[in-house]
């Protein structure tokens, strides 16, 4: 992980050891790297203005559920990221950060009314509509505020993503999209409806993609069908192909971005050249995890360790409900010692306090540590703080960003008090 490393046998966080964070804001604690998102995320914005598309042509739509803090979400959109979202509550989120509206784009296969009026009201960029139910529904929400609401479809190409099957999401039997052989006819219904204006198609076949193949293919087949929507007068402006690009996880080798980016608009530009006498189509994209994936770590100290008759295990004060990604999907994270031990080392399973056999970390890693020792769980930036709970009445981690030799807090930790504020005694 790139800014995260060993100096003189201490992990850091860029400048900062990560010994320093614990001390100073307890554990477990999230910690960023303020220099390893901005290098993500202008992987995608230069390799756009690389290939001559600047803000007319090509928009990077940063994926708010990898990880919403507002300040990662203000540092983004100071760079020019445009934001996908999925829900009100993340819209919300953006406007607090201090991000354009107009720069929003709306996924999701189950938006409610109440949700899109409010990104009606603000005047979003557009809704990547997912149902004919959903259609006509945002078609009424709109005649309702005298608006116009913009759209574009999200095709399921039907392509194989190669992926986890949990987070697949462009073959036949997933929720997400509007089947390929159902588009045109629902962009029909689309452009008949008063209150919608057609504006793009997107697509987004699936997450942690090693392999740009199955990106490129779907890409053909929505070509192919922007040409179909052309012959019946039905134009879009954008096309949008989601997010998906993996990132090195346990010796992962994810394509490179601007590779990747270097053939899709080849692609793009050799057919707009031969059918649209080089009439350009804006491009979007909705990165996450390879702007944030690893530019954190989730910090830990260990509680105990505990041999058992056949496993030995390191117990710790993070759980499942801080990364619920192992438990969910049998997630690998790498991970650390944050200092360096000249010491034989065991074979442990890493476990949190949380009471299920599934509160785990990671299995079988050869560690040198002892009790006390701090442990750092690495690749922990997306999807970590944004699928965290508060089973067992588990405050939340705190979240911090380090700049260099500078370290901020952007989260408090949550309290026991925090989490029943809300609630009431029986009368």
């Amino acid at each position: 992980m790139p800014h995260f490393s060993y100096q003189h046998g201490e992990l850091h966080a860029e400048n900062v050891p990560l010994t320093q964070i614990a001390h100073q804001f307890g554990t477990p604690t999230y910690v960023y790297s303020k220099a390893a998102l901005v290098e993500n995320f202008r992987s995608y914005s230069d390799a756009c203005k690389k290939h001559g598309r600047g803000d007319d042509g090509a928009l990077v739509c940063y994926s708010v559920k990898s990880n919403s803090n507002i300040a990662v979400l203000n540092l983004l959109g100071k760079l020019g990221s445009g934001f996908d979202i999925v829900s009100g509550g993340e819209l919300l989120r953006v406007l607090a950060a201090g991000g354009s509206p107009r720069k929003v784009i709306f996924s999701g296969v189950g938006k409610s009314r109440e949700e899109m009026c409010l990104a009606l009201s603000h005047d979003i960029l557009c809704f990547n509509v997912e149902s004919i139910p959903e259609l006509h529904r945002l078609n009424e929400v709109a005649a309702e505020l005298g608006k116009k609401a913009p759209i574009s479809l999200r095709v399921n190409p039907n392509v194989d993503a190669k992926t986890h099957p949990y987070i697949s999401t462009g073959l036949k039997d997933n929720k997400f999209g509007v089947a390929y052989e159902d588009a045109l006819e629902t962009y029909r219904v689309a452009a008949s409806l008063p209150h919608i204006d057609v504006t793009g198609i997107d697509c987004h076949i699936g997450s942690q993609l090693l392999d740009d193949a199955p990106l490129l293919e779907a890409v053909d087949k929505l070509i192919e069908l922007i040409d179909t929507l052309a012959a019946e007068n039905i134009h879009v402006h954008h096309l949008d192909i989601g997010g998906g690009i993996g990132i090195d996880y346990d010796g992962d080798k994810p394509v490179a971005v601007g590779d990747y980016l270097a053939r899709l608009f080849a692609k793009i530009d050799a057919w707009r050249a031969a059918k649209y006498d080089g009439t350009p189509i804006k491009v979007l994209f909705e990165p996450g995890r390879s702007i944030v994936g690893n530019a954190g770590v989730l910090l830990t100290e260990v509680q105990f360790i505990k041999h058992g008759e056949t496993k030995n295990f390191a117990i710790v004060d993070a759980a499942m409900n801080d990364l619920m990604r192992p438990a969910m999907y049998e997630a690998w994270h790498g991970v650390q010692p944050v200092k360096q031990r000249d010491a034989a080392t065991a074979i442990y399973d890493v476990v949190g306090p949380v009471c299920e056999s599934g509160d785990w970390l990671a299995r079988a890693r050869e560690l040198a540590i002892e009790q006390g020792d701090l442990l750092a769980i690495l690749s922990a930036g997306a999807y970590g703080m944004t699928m965290s709970s508060n089973y067992n009445t588990r405050g939340r981690a705190a979240e911090v960003m380090v700049d260099g030799a500078q370290v901020h807090l952007i989260r408090q930790r949550e309290s026991a008090a925090d989490l029943f504020a809300l609630e009431s005694l029986l009368p």
